[in-house]
């Protein structure tokens, strides 16, 4: 006897595209909120609204704007809202994780000291973006794998 497999119940240790996009969404939305904390954003004072002079470092390790606060807050929304469908869900993990080894390849082009540095992004930045980038990416693929197959069944 076999037993098909549903995608949304087809997980490993509670990984699923749900579950992971709102996951993800719910870090990002905590990240942007602790950007704006003093204390837990040191040097709070020197933020600025975009820019590469923004010396405020949430944690002491990454370098933060006002700008860049608010996009992690519009980025964990979006993973809420995508993760209602193993769909939107998969699009929004591997579409992010896209954006964010664009912004890794971005933070190694640009330097301090450049007009196109608008966001501003330390070492620590880019190397955690290039880590969310492969993360999302493998994860959307993986988990969706089903998704696909199911997709494709129903074409037959």
């Amino acid at each position: 006897m076999t037993t098909a497999s549903h995608p949304a119940q087809h997980h490993v240790m509670g990984l699923t595209l749900h579950n992971t996009a709102l996951g993800l969404g719910w870090v990002f939305l905590a990240v942007g909120v602790l950007g704006f904390i003093p204390g837990i954003t040191s040097n709070y004072g020197a933020m600025t609204f975009a820019g590469h002079d923004s010396g405020a470092m949430l944690l002491g390790v990454f370098q933060v704007s006002v700008l860049h606060n608010i996009v992690h807050l519009l980025f964990g929304a979006a993973g809420l809202y995508f993760a209602r469908t193993g769909r939107m869900a998969r699009g929004y993990l591997i579409g992010g994780g896209a954006i964010y080894l664009v912004l890794w390849i971005y933070g190694l082009i640009t330097s301090s000291n450049m007009s196109a540095d608008f966001v501003p992004m330390n070492s620590a930045d880019n190397w955690l973006h290039l880590v969310l980038g492969v993360a999302m990416v493998g994860l959307g693929l993986w988990l969706g794998r089903d998704a696909r197959e199911e997709t494709k069944g129903r074409a037959m």
